[in-house]
């Protein structure tokens, strides 16, 4: 798929139509959330159908729902994950998660969700709608976990190291607790420049870590290597 998309161990990413490619964000959540024990689970803002579909080969007895507002990144959803082993198991559904309903709650909500929400938007509408938390605001996300999660359910997301400190304010003061952080550094001794959190309803103690990406050598860390590995074939 040379040109067209990214292809992993598993399955192939074909994101040429989508406005948000396939990012290291998208592959840190998906290899990092809590899924090998989720009987239901939904993606919010799909996109390409990563997420999903790195869920699905992480738990081979979940039924996942893969959710997007923008019609070109269901499309672009729907064709990979048609292509791969797990399209029994994966529904693509176009909708606002605003407005989305289920019949059943979920044990697992996860989201790479827009988050430039202090810069200009972009000319191209499904490349703002997937880069701008217009769309999708934390407190519609929070909103939305509080309405579609089971008792036990938990919502993971990646987020800039700065809009997870804001997400977090609103997600306690919705009344979630966090429950796992994980603050991604680029290299040994830098700054976190994303964190992934999962968040539920019920309290309990928090396990935080630092993910490092690189080594000091400048190769990838062998906590990335691990955490990967599943996935990246090199």
């Amino acid at each position: 798929m040379a040109g067209k998309g990214f292809t992993f161990k598993q399955f192939e990413i074909n994101h040429e139509a989508c406005a948000m490619k396939v990012g290291t964000d998208g592959v840190l959540l998906g290899a990092w959330c809590a899924c090998s024990s989720a009987r239901r689970i939904a993606d919010i803002g799909t996109g390409t159908g990563l997420i999903a579909l790195m869920c699905a080969q992480r738990n081979a007895d979940a039924e996942i729902d893969a959710i997007d507002i923008d019609h070109s990144a269901v499309e672009c959803a729907r064709e990979n994950v048609a292509r791969s082993a797990w399209s029994g198991r994966i529904r693509v559904i176009e909708s606002a998660v605003q407005d989305y309903t289920c019949e059943e709650h979920y044990d697992l909500i996860v989201s790479n969700p827009p988050y430039f929400s202090e810069t200009l938007q972009s000319p191209d509408p499904s490349r703002a709608v997937a880069r701008h938390n217009c769309s999708l605001p934390h407190r519609d996300l929070i909103d939305a976990a509080k309405r579609l999660l089971t008792a036990e359910g938990r919502l993971a997301l990646i987020l800039p190291a700065d809009e997870a400190r804001r997400f977090a304010m609103q997600a306690v003061a919705a009344g979630l607790h966090l429950r796992r952080r994980c603050d991604v550094a680029t290299k040994p001794g830098a700054q976190p420049k994303r964190t992934m959190s999962e968040w539920s309803l019920t309290n309990g103690e928090a396990e935080i870590e630092l993910l490092t990406l690189s080594a000091d050598d400048g190769q990838r860390s062998e906590q990335y290597r691990r955490l990967t590995e599943e996935f990246y074939l090199h």
